[in-house]
């Protein structure tokens, strides 16, 4: 799973990012990335950071929805540049898709973003 050090807390870095970041979406997920490279050193890892509304379901569900997000990008960790802030946010038909699925449209996801020019924030 991914460590506190790997994760977003702050609700500005969840701002700086749904905001200023690129999105792609597919399926039952949307991410949003932010590649920041002017306060960023070689040892900044990424950090993750996820939204799950209560459109999702009730409690449990948005808790194990998380678990289901985290472990996600634990798998695709080392696939995200140095300094990357991502946000994965969860759409309501999330809790209808198999963890394959999720997987495999997560898959895709990153692979778009990670062709985007646009991730790398200038400023």
């Amino acid at each position: 799973m991914l460590g506190a050090q790997q994760r977003i807390h702050r609700s500005a870095d969840f701002a700086l990012v749904m905001r200023r970041g690129i999105r792609a979406a597919r399926g039952p997920i949307a991410v949003h990335a932010l590649t920041r490279t002017t306060d960023c050193s070689a040892q900044d890892q990424p950090r993750c950071g996820f939204i799950v509304s209560k459109a999702v379901g009730n409690s449990v569900i948005r808790h194990a929805t998380t678990r289901r997000l985290r472990h996600l990008c634990h798998d695709h960790y080392s696939q995200f540049p140095i300094g990357a802030l991502v946000v994965v946010r969860a759409k309501p038909t999330i809790t209808e898709v198999s963890f394959t699925d999720l997987s495999r449209h997560f898959s895709h996801i990153l692979e778009k973003l990670l062709r985007d020019p646009r991730l790398v924030d200038v400023k």
